[in-house]
């Protein structure tokens, strides 16, 4: 085996990016304190061709230094917007057939092996902040929930963490429709 170089990685121009058919995928960031999980969702928003992600709230924008740190130029790529409050947005995006899934524990979530995912359907994921997770008014007018099954003493998982395992997840359903 031989480590590939980075001129043989077959990497999209922006501009090419810009113009790729997107995964149907919108990721929401609500109250997202640091400055690199935000730079990491968009890393892996980029990897996977994200149609788009929605910072909500305290959640930092670009340009800034720090996400920069992380994100490595994806600030470029992925399209972005901020909005203030979290439940409008959600609103918003179900009024558009979007189904809006939090990414949390909660009562009837659904484990994410087991969301089926539904042929032209478009999926806004839900993610919150670091400490109290996915707001309980956001969680009450989501469409649903997916809970990523956790076996440790923590059940927590970095939200960076937690935006690649259900992206990853979600990208192959789509893609291989599982």
């Amino acid at each position: 085996m031989r480590k590939l170089e980075n001129s043989e990685l077959d990497r999209k121009s922006i501009e090419d990016f810009k113009k790729s058919e997107k995964t149907p995928l919108i990721l929401v960031l609500d109250d997202i304190r640091s400055l690199h999980n935000i730079g990491s969702v968009f890393r892996t928003a980029d990897a996977f061709l994200i149609e788009k992600i929605i910072l909500c709230g305290i959640t930092a924008t670009p340009p800034n230094k720090e996400i920069h740190k992380t994100a490595l130029g994806a600030t470029e790529t992925v399209a972005w917007e901020h909005h203030e409050n979290v439940l409008e947005v959600i609103e918003n995006l179900k009024k558009e057939n979007i189904l809006t899934m939090a990414i949390e524990q909660v009562e009837s979530s659904i484990f994410l092996q087991d969301f089926k995912i539904k042929e032209d359907q478009k999926y806004a994921l839900v993610f919150g902040n670091e400490v109290y997770g996915v707001s309980q008014e956001a969680v009450a007018i989501c469409d649903g929930c997916i809970e990523i099954p956790q076996l440790g003493t923590k059940h927590s998982l970095n939200i960076s963490v937690s935006a690649g395992i259900v992206v990853w997840d979600l990208f192959q359903k789509i893609n291989w429709r599982q």
